[in-house]
């Protein structure tokens, strides 16, 4: 393999939706740098960041019925029961709750952590609290979408953040979503609530780091198993 073939495998590409905001930063640094060149390096930073907070890195994802798959890049922030918000229509029974948050240097790109059906998606509008907080769960703005998985009904929710102001989800409802699948981002700075029956046995740790569409949260089964595995 060449350098040149190196640098380019090294180099994680960047989601289409971010390519308006990163042409906007470098334009506003090429205008700033008319104006006092100091400006320019400063813009250059903050447009390099831009790029690098759209990265969409690929992965590779167990598959497995058996396995729940984080849906976000970040730490795991709370782990334990809770009751879904209402809007799902998931009832007012507790079902196991991980959280997973990202900040402004996390991998925004969402993917799903079961496969299945979207029953439902429901979009509400909210607050824009710490999404390290819990009530940020049930006050946020946020994006709901239930699955109907292998293993019954499985929620996963985007929430906003104190920065975060745009939500993107472009799954539909009816349609049909495979484990580690793209289905949306949060900009910038956010965190994604998974819900799961009670029956999923927990294997993550509040404080630890996750990774979209690789690492395992949880599962329903520990018995022996060979997943196979895909990249994308």
């Amino acid at each position: 393999m060449s350098i040149a073939d190196s640098i380019r495998a090294a180099l994680v590409p960047v989601h289409k939706e971010g390519y308006k905001f990163i042409a906007a930063f470098a334009a506003g640094s090429i205008v700033l740098g008319l104006l006092w060149e100091p400006l320019f390096w400063i813009g250059a930073l903050l447009t390099a960041w831009c790029a690098y907070f759209f990265r969409d890195p690929q992965r590779v994802t167990p598959v497995d019925d058996r396995l729940v798959i984080s849906p976000a890049d970040g730490v795991v922030s709370a782990v334990g029961p809770a009751v879904p918000p209402r809007e799902l229509g998931l009832g007012g029974d507790e079902m196991l709750r991980i959280s997973v948050f990202m900040n402004v240097f996390s991998v925004h790109i969402n993917r799903a952590p079961v496969r299945g059906r979207i029953v439902r998606i429901e979009h509400r509008q909210g607050s824009f609290l710490n999404a390290e907080l819990d009530k940020a769960s049930t006050e946020n703005e946020r994006n709901g979408l239930v699955i109907e998985s292998p293993h019954g009904q499985v929620a996963v929710v985007q929430i906003a953040g104190l920065i975060a102001r745009r939500i993107l989800c472009w799954a539909e409802q009816g349609g049909s979503l495979s484990v580690g699948e793209r289905f949306g981002l949060i900009r910038f700075g956010s965190r994604v609530d998974v819900y799961l029956p009670l029956n999923a046995k927990t294997r993550v740790a509040v404080g630890q780091t996750a990774i979209a569409g690789e690492t395992v949260l949880a599962d329903f089964d520990n018995g022996p198993g060979f997943p196979l595995v895909k990249v994308s």
